[in-house]
């Protein structure tokens, strides 16, 4: 245990004395990694942290900003998908989850929404209409074979959600 500072000497000499008097003793002799250049001044300390503890960046987080990050990311996490079925459980169980983070009220206050599951659909059918289009013309065949287009009627109007709801 270290000595108690006397009353009367000035903190900077009394811990240059204390280093001193260790330095010759010999105590700094033997450190690990004595010698040896300093790792890591490149970088801040979140990201050494987070390689240290082998974490992710998203565990390092806070809960609507990783939310927000699955929702930027939602189209090419429903594009590896096959049917239809398994893209509304990913959207599904991404919006249960936003919904419980806007009832907790924790957290910095980022506005977050439901995800509209119609949107979605519509995004990966298109994906994969041009997916399919693409297939077909690389494949032999007669040319103007293909799936129907799935493009909505120059006509149509998209309806609102809150219409849909009513009817």
């Amino acid at each position: 245990m270290t000595e108690r500072k006397p009353p009367g000497v000035d903190f900077e000499s009394w811990v240059e004395k204390q280093i001193r008097e260790a330095q010759e003793r010999g105590e700094f002799d033997a450190l690990p990694g004595a010698g040896k250049p300093l790792t890591g001044l490149d970088r801040d300390w979140l990201s050494t942290y987070i390689e240290r503890e082998g974490l992710s960046i998203d565990a390092a987080l806070p809960e609507p900003l990783r939310l927000r990050k699955e929702i930027e990311n939602l189209p090419s996490a429903a594009a590896a998908l096959r049917s239809e079925e398994e893209v509304r459980d990913l959207v599904r169980e991404l919006n249960l989850r936003i919904a419980a983070w806007i009832r907790s009220g924790e957290g910095p206050r980022i506005r977050l929404k439901p995800v509209a599951v119609d949107d979605v659909l519509d995004e990966w059918r298109r994906a994969r209409g041009r997916a399919q289009r693409a297939d077909v013309d690389a494949s032999p065949g007669t040319p103007g074979e293909g799936p129907p287009s799935e493009e909505p009627r120059a006509g149509a109007r998209r309806r609102r959600w809150w219409r849909r709801r009513r009817d």
